[in-house]
């Protein structure tokens, strides 16, 4: 039996429609993904885009959001792999703090080093983000990890 590598690498303007996929069919909110999709990760297989995770900059800090698999590889270590990618990214930008905000998946990201933070910590110019204000998101959790 053959298995399909599964490679990550930046996104492309062309990979908003399978992002926007992706996000649908894990009902995490789509608004404003087209404005940063430049600062997107993807993975691949055999061509189809299976996981995607996006970063949101502002000044020395980031939004990670998006972070969203393909069910056929759920469980298999990829959201960790995409988050790490984007942590990355934002420190390649010389991004010191990544700011998310979940509903359902604190526990995964406290295991990725995110630990809860009140949100009224994170930075005013996170909180002026889309996802901060949609109504989806009011009652989320807020999460920060350091990435100095």
């Amino acid at each position: 039996m053959t298995t399909s590598t599964i490679t990550t690498r930046a996104a492309t303007k062309l990979d908003l429609s399978a992002v926007l996929a992706l996000l649908a069919e894990a009902k995490l909110p789509p608004d404003g993904a087209e404005l940063w999709i430049d600062h997107f990760i993807v993975a691949e297989r055999d061509g189809d885009v299976v996981g995607c995770a996006g970063l949101e900059l502002y000044g020395d800090d980031a939004l990670l959001r998006s972070v969203a698999t393909a069910p056929s590889v759920r469980g298999t270590g990829l959201g960790a792999q995409l988050v790490e990618r984007a942590a990355d990214h934002a420190r390649a930008m010389r991004i010191a703090d990544l700011y998310l905000l979940t509903t359902s998946a604190e526990s995964w990201f406290t295991r990725l080093g995110f630990d809860r933070v009140p949100r009224e910590s994170v930075p005013a110019s996170v909180r002026q983000s889309v996802q901060f204000s949609l109504v989806t998101c009011s009652s989320a959790t807020a999460m920060r990890r350091s990435l100095a």
